[in-house]
């Protein structure tokens, strides 16, 4: 599933090729995404410039004089700026075409994506409105994530995970950043201390900003906006390396199931 470096990615791909265009006409092909497209998506877009390319958590925003449209790419979505002549594919479901003879392509072959409109103020949507702070921004704080966690016996990777603690640290990166801080992804969120907390934010940090660099990871299906995978999967340390030695220490890296997802670590150095 396409997390917050694969969706920064994807909005620093198609800002340039939007803000200031107009969007001469939006083709829905499939409006059965996660939700029904609403008929407002297309009137509210429509002859309207684009002013503002925005992403919150793992959702895009797209603003104009009316308010603001969302999209999400659900499991296995991306965007694609094409000529807008480009015969469309199969799960190619949504075109967005702009006055300049270009479009703004969804592809989403589940359907688990969204595309709504979310008015003028997006951040009070439901989608939107209960999300915690964005990682790479000030609100994300060791003493944040340490008043959240006091007193819970939910292992620090699944709180990590939740969207309300935080905002885009999907598997691979919790994995990643658990690594780096010497975590033990089974350890109760309860027992961090203030200093593993320091370090948890600061590897946090490290990991999606070098993903982000990097065009994000692809395993399957992820890729950018012109069509490429993202890189980051050459860097990873532990996720998705199960019996490999460790990049650090040379012992073996254990693979586990927490809340039915695979857990990556490496048993020596994390604690």
């Amino acid at each position: 599933m396409p997390e917050l470096p694969e969706v920064e990615t994807t909005r620093r791909g198609i800002a340039p090729h939007l803000l200031g265009r107009t969007i001469a006409r939006v083709i829905v092909r499939e409006p059965r995404l996660r939700w029904p497209v609403p008929p407002e998506f297309s009137a509210n877009l429509e002859a309207q410039a684009i002013e503002r390319v925005e992403r919150r958590g793992k959702y895009l925003l797209l603003g104009n004089a009316l308010g603001f449209a969302l999209l999400h790419l659900g499991m296995s979505g991306s965007l694609r700026i094409l000529p807008a002549s480009t015969p469309p594919g199969r799960h190619e479901h949504l075109d967005l075409l702009l006055d300049d003879g270009l479009c703004l392509r969804l592809t989403d072959p589940r359907r688990f994506g969204a595309a709504l409109w979310a008015g003028p103020e997006p951040h009070a949507h439901p989608l939107l409105a209960h999300l915690g702070p964005e990682p790479l921004g000030p609100g994300f704080t060791a003493g944040g994530l340490a008043a959240r966690a006091a007193g819970r016996s939910q292992a620090v990777k699944s709180f990590i995970m939740d969207s309300h603690v935080v905002v885009g640290v999907g598997n691979i990166y919790a994995s990643e950043a658990l690594f780096l801080a010497g975590i033990d992804p089974r350890r109760p969120a309860g027992s961090v201390t203030p200093p593993a907390w320091l370090r948890l934010v600061a590897a946090i940090r490290q990991v999606l900003e070098a993903a982000i660099a990097e065009g994000g990871t692809t395993l399957r299906d992820f890729v950018g906006v012109e069509g490429k995978p993202g890189y980051f999967r050459q860097q990873l340390r532990v996720y998705d390396r199960a019996g490999q030695p460790c990049r650090s220490c040379g012992a073996p890296i254990v693979q586990i199931r927490q809340t039915g997802r695979s857990t990556y670590f490496c048993a020596c150095c994390q604690s």
